[in-house]
């Protein structure tokens, strides 16, 4: 939204995150446990605060459940028990939070630039009672490295798979794994961008389909390994004209 946007976003009468259908009920129960409620209750920060922040679209209101809770709670089937996970662009908290609930035994750290998402991210964690469990950090994947390092690596859909890897692979630690949540393009992204990814230090990309028999459709996971670390070269000095200063 423009800041000269007077215009609030509008919440759809009568949506509550909490509204889980029955048909969903068996899946979330799979993938929440004893955390189910408090994956209900931030779903209604989504459908409420996400709303009106401008996080979530006031259309995907009433489907939060299910492209995005369910969607994202099923990759935790690829996450090892007691690791940490790093995810990068995290906005309002997908997948980063979502795995979170799922997985009490998981370490999260949410990365992400905008100060109005990690306003948001910061207020969730606390009411959802995960600040033991999950950290926030505003800034971008790129300035962490060296500062941040885990055995996973999350994006969902944020940009193509060679620069997520650019991203992300040198935030994970050695034989750690991006996981990248898309959509029907992976084959495609796999095949388009191989070469870069492995000049990144990635491994061969494989394709994961997460929740099968619970969600339908599954949830598309490609996952590549940290095999290498890659030291980015050492960049020319640019020549300019006239005198010239110390860049600072």
């Amino acid at each position: 939204m423009s800041p000269d946007d007077k215009t609030e976003p509008v919440i759809p009468d009568g949506v509550t995150g909490s509204v889980l259908s029955p048909d969903l009920r068996p899946a979330a129960e799979a993938l929440f446990g004893d955390r189910l409620d408090t994956a209900a209750r931030y779903v209604d920060l989504l459908a409420t605060d996400g709303v009106v922040r401008g996080l979530i679209g006031p259309r995907e209101a009433p489907r939060l459940w299910e492209r995005h809770l369910l969607n994202c709670a099923a990759v935790a089937e690829l996450i090892s028990p007691s690791a940490t996970v790093v995810d990068v662009g995290s906005g309002a908290g997908l997948p980063g939070i979502v795995l979170a609930v799922a997985r009490p035994d998981i370490s999260v750290i949410l990365v992400e630039p905008l100060a109005r998402r990690t306003s948001f991210l910061e207020e969730a964690v606390a009411a959802l009672g995960l600040t033991d469990q999950v950290t926030v950090v505003r800034g971008r994947a790129e300035e962490q490295i060296g500062r941040l390092s885990a055995d996973v690596v999350t994006a969902r859909a944020v940009a193509p798979l060679d620069r997520l890897a650019g991203w992300c692979l040198p935030l994970a630690s050695p034989g750690g794994r991006l996981l990248a949540l898309k959509g029907v393009s992976a084959t495609e992204e796999i095949a388009e961008h191989g070469d870069a990814v492995a000049r990144l230090g990635g491994g061969p990309a494989v394709i994961h389909q997460c929740g099968v028999g619970l969600i339908d459709p599954p949830t598309t996971v490609v996952e590549i390994v940290r095999e290498r670390e890659v030291v980015p070269k050492t960049a020319k000095p640019t020549r300019r004209a006239g005198r010239g200063g110390r860049r600072r």
